[in-house]
């Protein structure tokens, strides 16, 4: 199996997934540790995939996404975006309306207080 395809199959049987530098409870750097915290804070259910583990994987979500950086948020298969666009979409309400649309639970309260501590 090719690298795209390893990494289709991740983003498409899996609801969520977030290639990131590290893992979801142990961030590598500062912009993973972001997107992984919303989604945590949240209590979005997601797939982390830590890109420091295989250069191939590395490489190839970046080939993948035609995207050159790290993290990567997908949801129900679509590339979402990475630190700087979901931190957009979580003040903007734009990630509760995605998460709502792709029937993927999350605590919407905890979304209300991300953006009350950001006004």
């Amino acid at each position: 199996m090719s690298i795209a395809d390893q990494i289709k199959e991740t983003v498409t049987t899996n609801d969520v997934v977030l290639y990131m530098k590290g893992t979801k409870s142990m961030p590598q750097c500062g912009f993973s540790s972001r997107v992984a915290g919303v989604l945590n804070f949240m209590g979005v259910d997601y797939t982390d995939v830590n890109v420091l583990a295989d250069d191939t994987i590395r490489q190839g979500i970046k080939d993948y996404s035609d995207w050159p950086t790290v993290p990567q948020l997908y949801v129900k298969g679509e590339f979402v975006g990475g630190c700087d666009i979901v931190t957009e979409m979580t003040l903007s309400g734009e990630l509760d309306t995605l998460l709502e649309e792709n029937n993927v639970g999350f605590d919407k309260a905890a979304a209300d207080k991300i953006r009350e501590a950001n006004a």
